[in-house]
């Protein structure tokens, strides 16, 4: 059996009733029978397995014993994989026809890219971005490149940017073979983050692709408290596993009165669950940044880019 052009993975957790349309629209890709799709199950308990079995008999379906979150979920997917790119793909998006064609071809023609970005639109506006690639600030907060912004120029055109939104991320496995696959101590949110600093410290690009578009249902499968909490802790996590010193040295002032200002934020909404959360996140993270002390060693120790490469990846916050 020839080996697919690509794999296409979808972590899912209970949400039939979006996997559905989402498995529709992969159905319908112009290159169909060149891609490979599984989707991980993370313990369901709505019948989705079932479900995708009976409905789609091309799919590769795993089912976990136990929820193993985005990271976990799409690793075990990863390992199986048979296609040279993995992709990343949420539960909660319908892909334009050509999307996954698109993806491919800008990896062919951007040999430096270790990944591809897909253009993510909000679901019900279809002018509205959700991310066109992902972003970090100077101050230590990553971000959607473009978020809630009209779709145009920058955003129209094949830019190198930071990272990709593991939504709709596509990645040369030999990219993931060298610098590893998502971190599962990180369990849902921000291993994407930890994964585009990774890339970028070896050596590789990433390119954001405005023609692969897809549709988000924006925090449909997250959100509340428990993406506050993962947020919280998971935003420092990256810092401590992966940015440089010369960065935190430059823009200390910058970082700490972000997160300063994130829990002055959560105690100003303290009976919000969501806000304790945040909280709780911003702690765990601070008592827990010396575990990954010795990894940032080994990471920035074998670092292919230069300060001033690092430091033109950062973006600031307009004047």
């Amino acid at each position: 059996m020839n080996s697919p052009r690509a794999s296409i993975v979808i972590p899912n957790w209970n949400g039939w009733h979006l996997l559905q349309p989402c498995l529709d629209a992969l159905m319908a890709q112009d290159c169909c029978d060149a891609l490979e799709v599984i989707v991980v199950d993370n313990a369901s308990s709505d019948g989705s397995a079932e479900a995708v079995r009976e409905n789609y008999p091309k799919v590769r379906m795993m089912v976990m014993e136990e929820n193993l979150g985005f990271a976990g979920g799409t690793n075990v997917g990863f390992a199986a994989a048979r296609g040279a790119v993995l992709i990343a793909l949420n539960n909660d998006t319908e892909a334009a026809p050509d999307w996954a064609s698109r993806l491919l071809d800008a990896l062919e023609r951007y040999p430096q890219a270790g990944m591809a970005a897909s253009r993510m639109m909000v679901f019900d506006s279809s002018a509205t971005i959700h991310s066109a690639g992902d972003c970090y600030g100077a101050d230590g907060i990553p971000n959607s490149r473009g978020v809630w912004e009209a779709y145009g120029p920058p955003y129209d055109r094949e830019a190198y940017v930071f990272g990709a939104c593991g939504g709709a991320a596509a990645y040369r496995r030999e990219m993931i073979a060298q610098i590893g696959s998502f971190d599962e101590a990180f369990f849902m949110y921000c291993e994407d983050v930890d994964l585009n600093w990774r890339a970028q410290i070896a050596g590789y690009r990433c390119v954001y692709v405005p023609d692969a578009v897809v549709r988000h249902h924006i925090s449909a499968t997250g959100g509340g408290a428990l993406s506050s909490y993962y947020v919280g802790r998971n935003t420092l996590w990256v810092m401590a596993r992966n940015v440089p010193s010369v960065v935190l040295r430059r823009h200390w002032r910058e970082i700490v009165a972000a997160q300063l200002r994130i829990a002055r934020d959560a105690l100003r909404a303290w009976r919000g669950g969501a806000a304790r959360a945040r909280l709780r996140g911003q702690l765990a993270g601070l008592l827990t940044w010396p575990r990954w002390l010795g990894h940032r060693r080994r990471l920035l120790g074998d670092s292919q880019v230069s300060e001033q490469y690092i430091e033109s990846l950062l973006t600031r916050e307009k004047a």
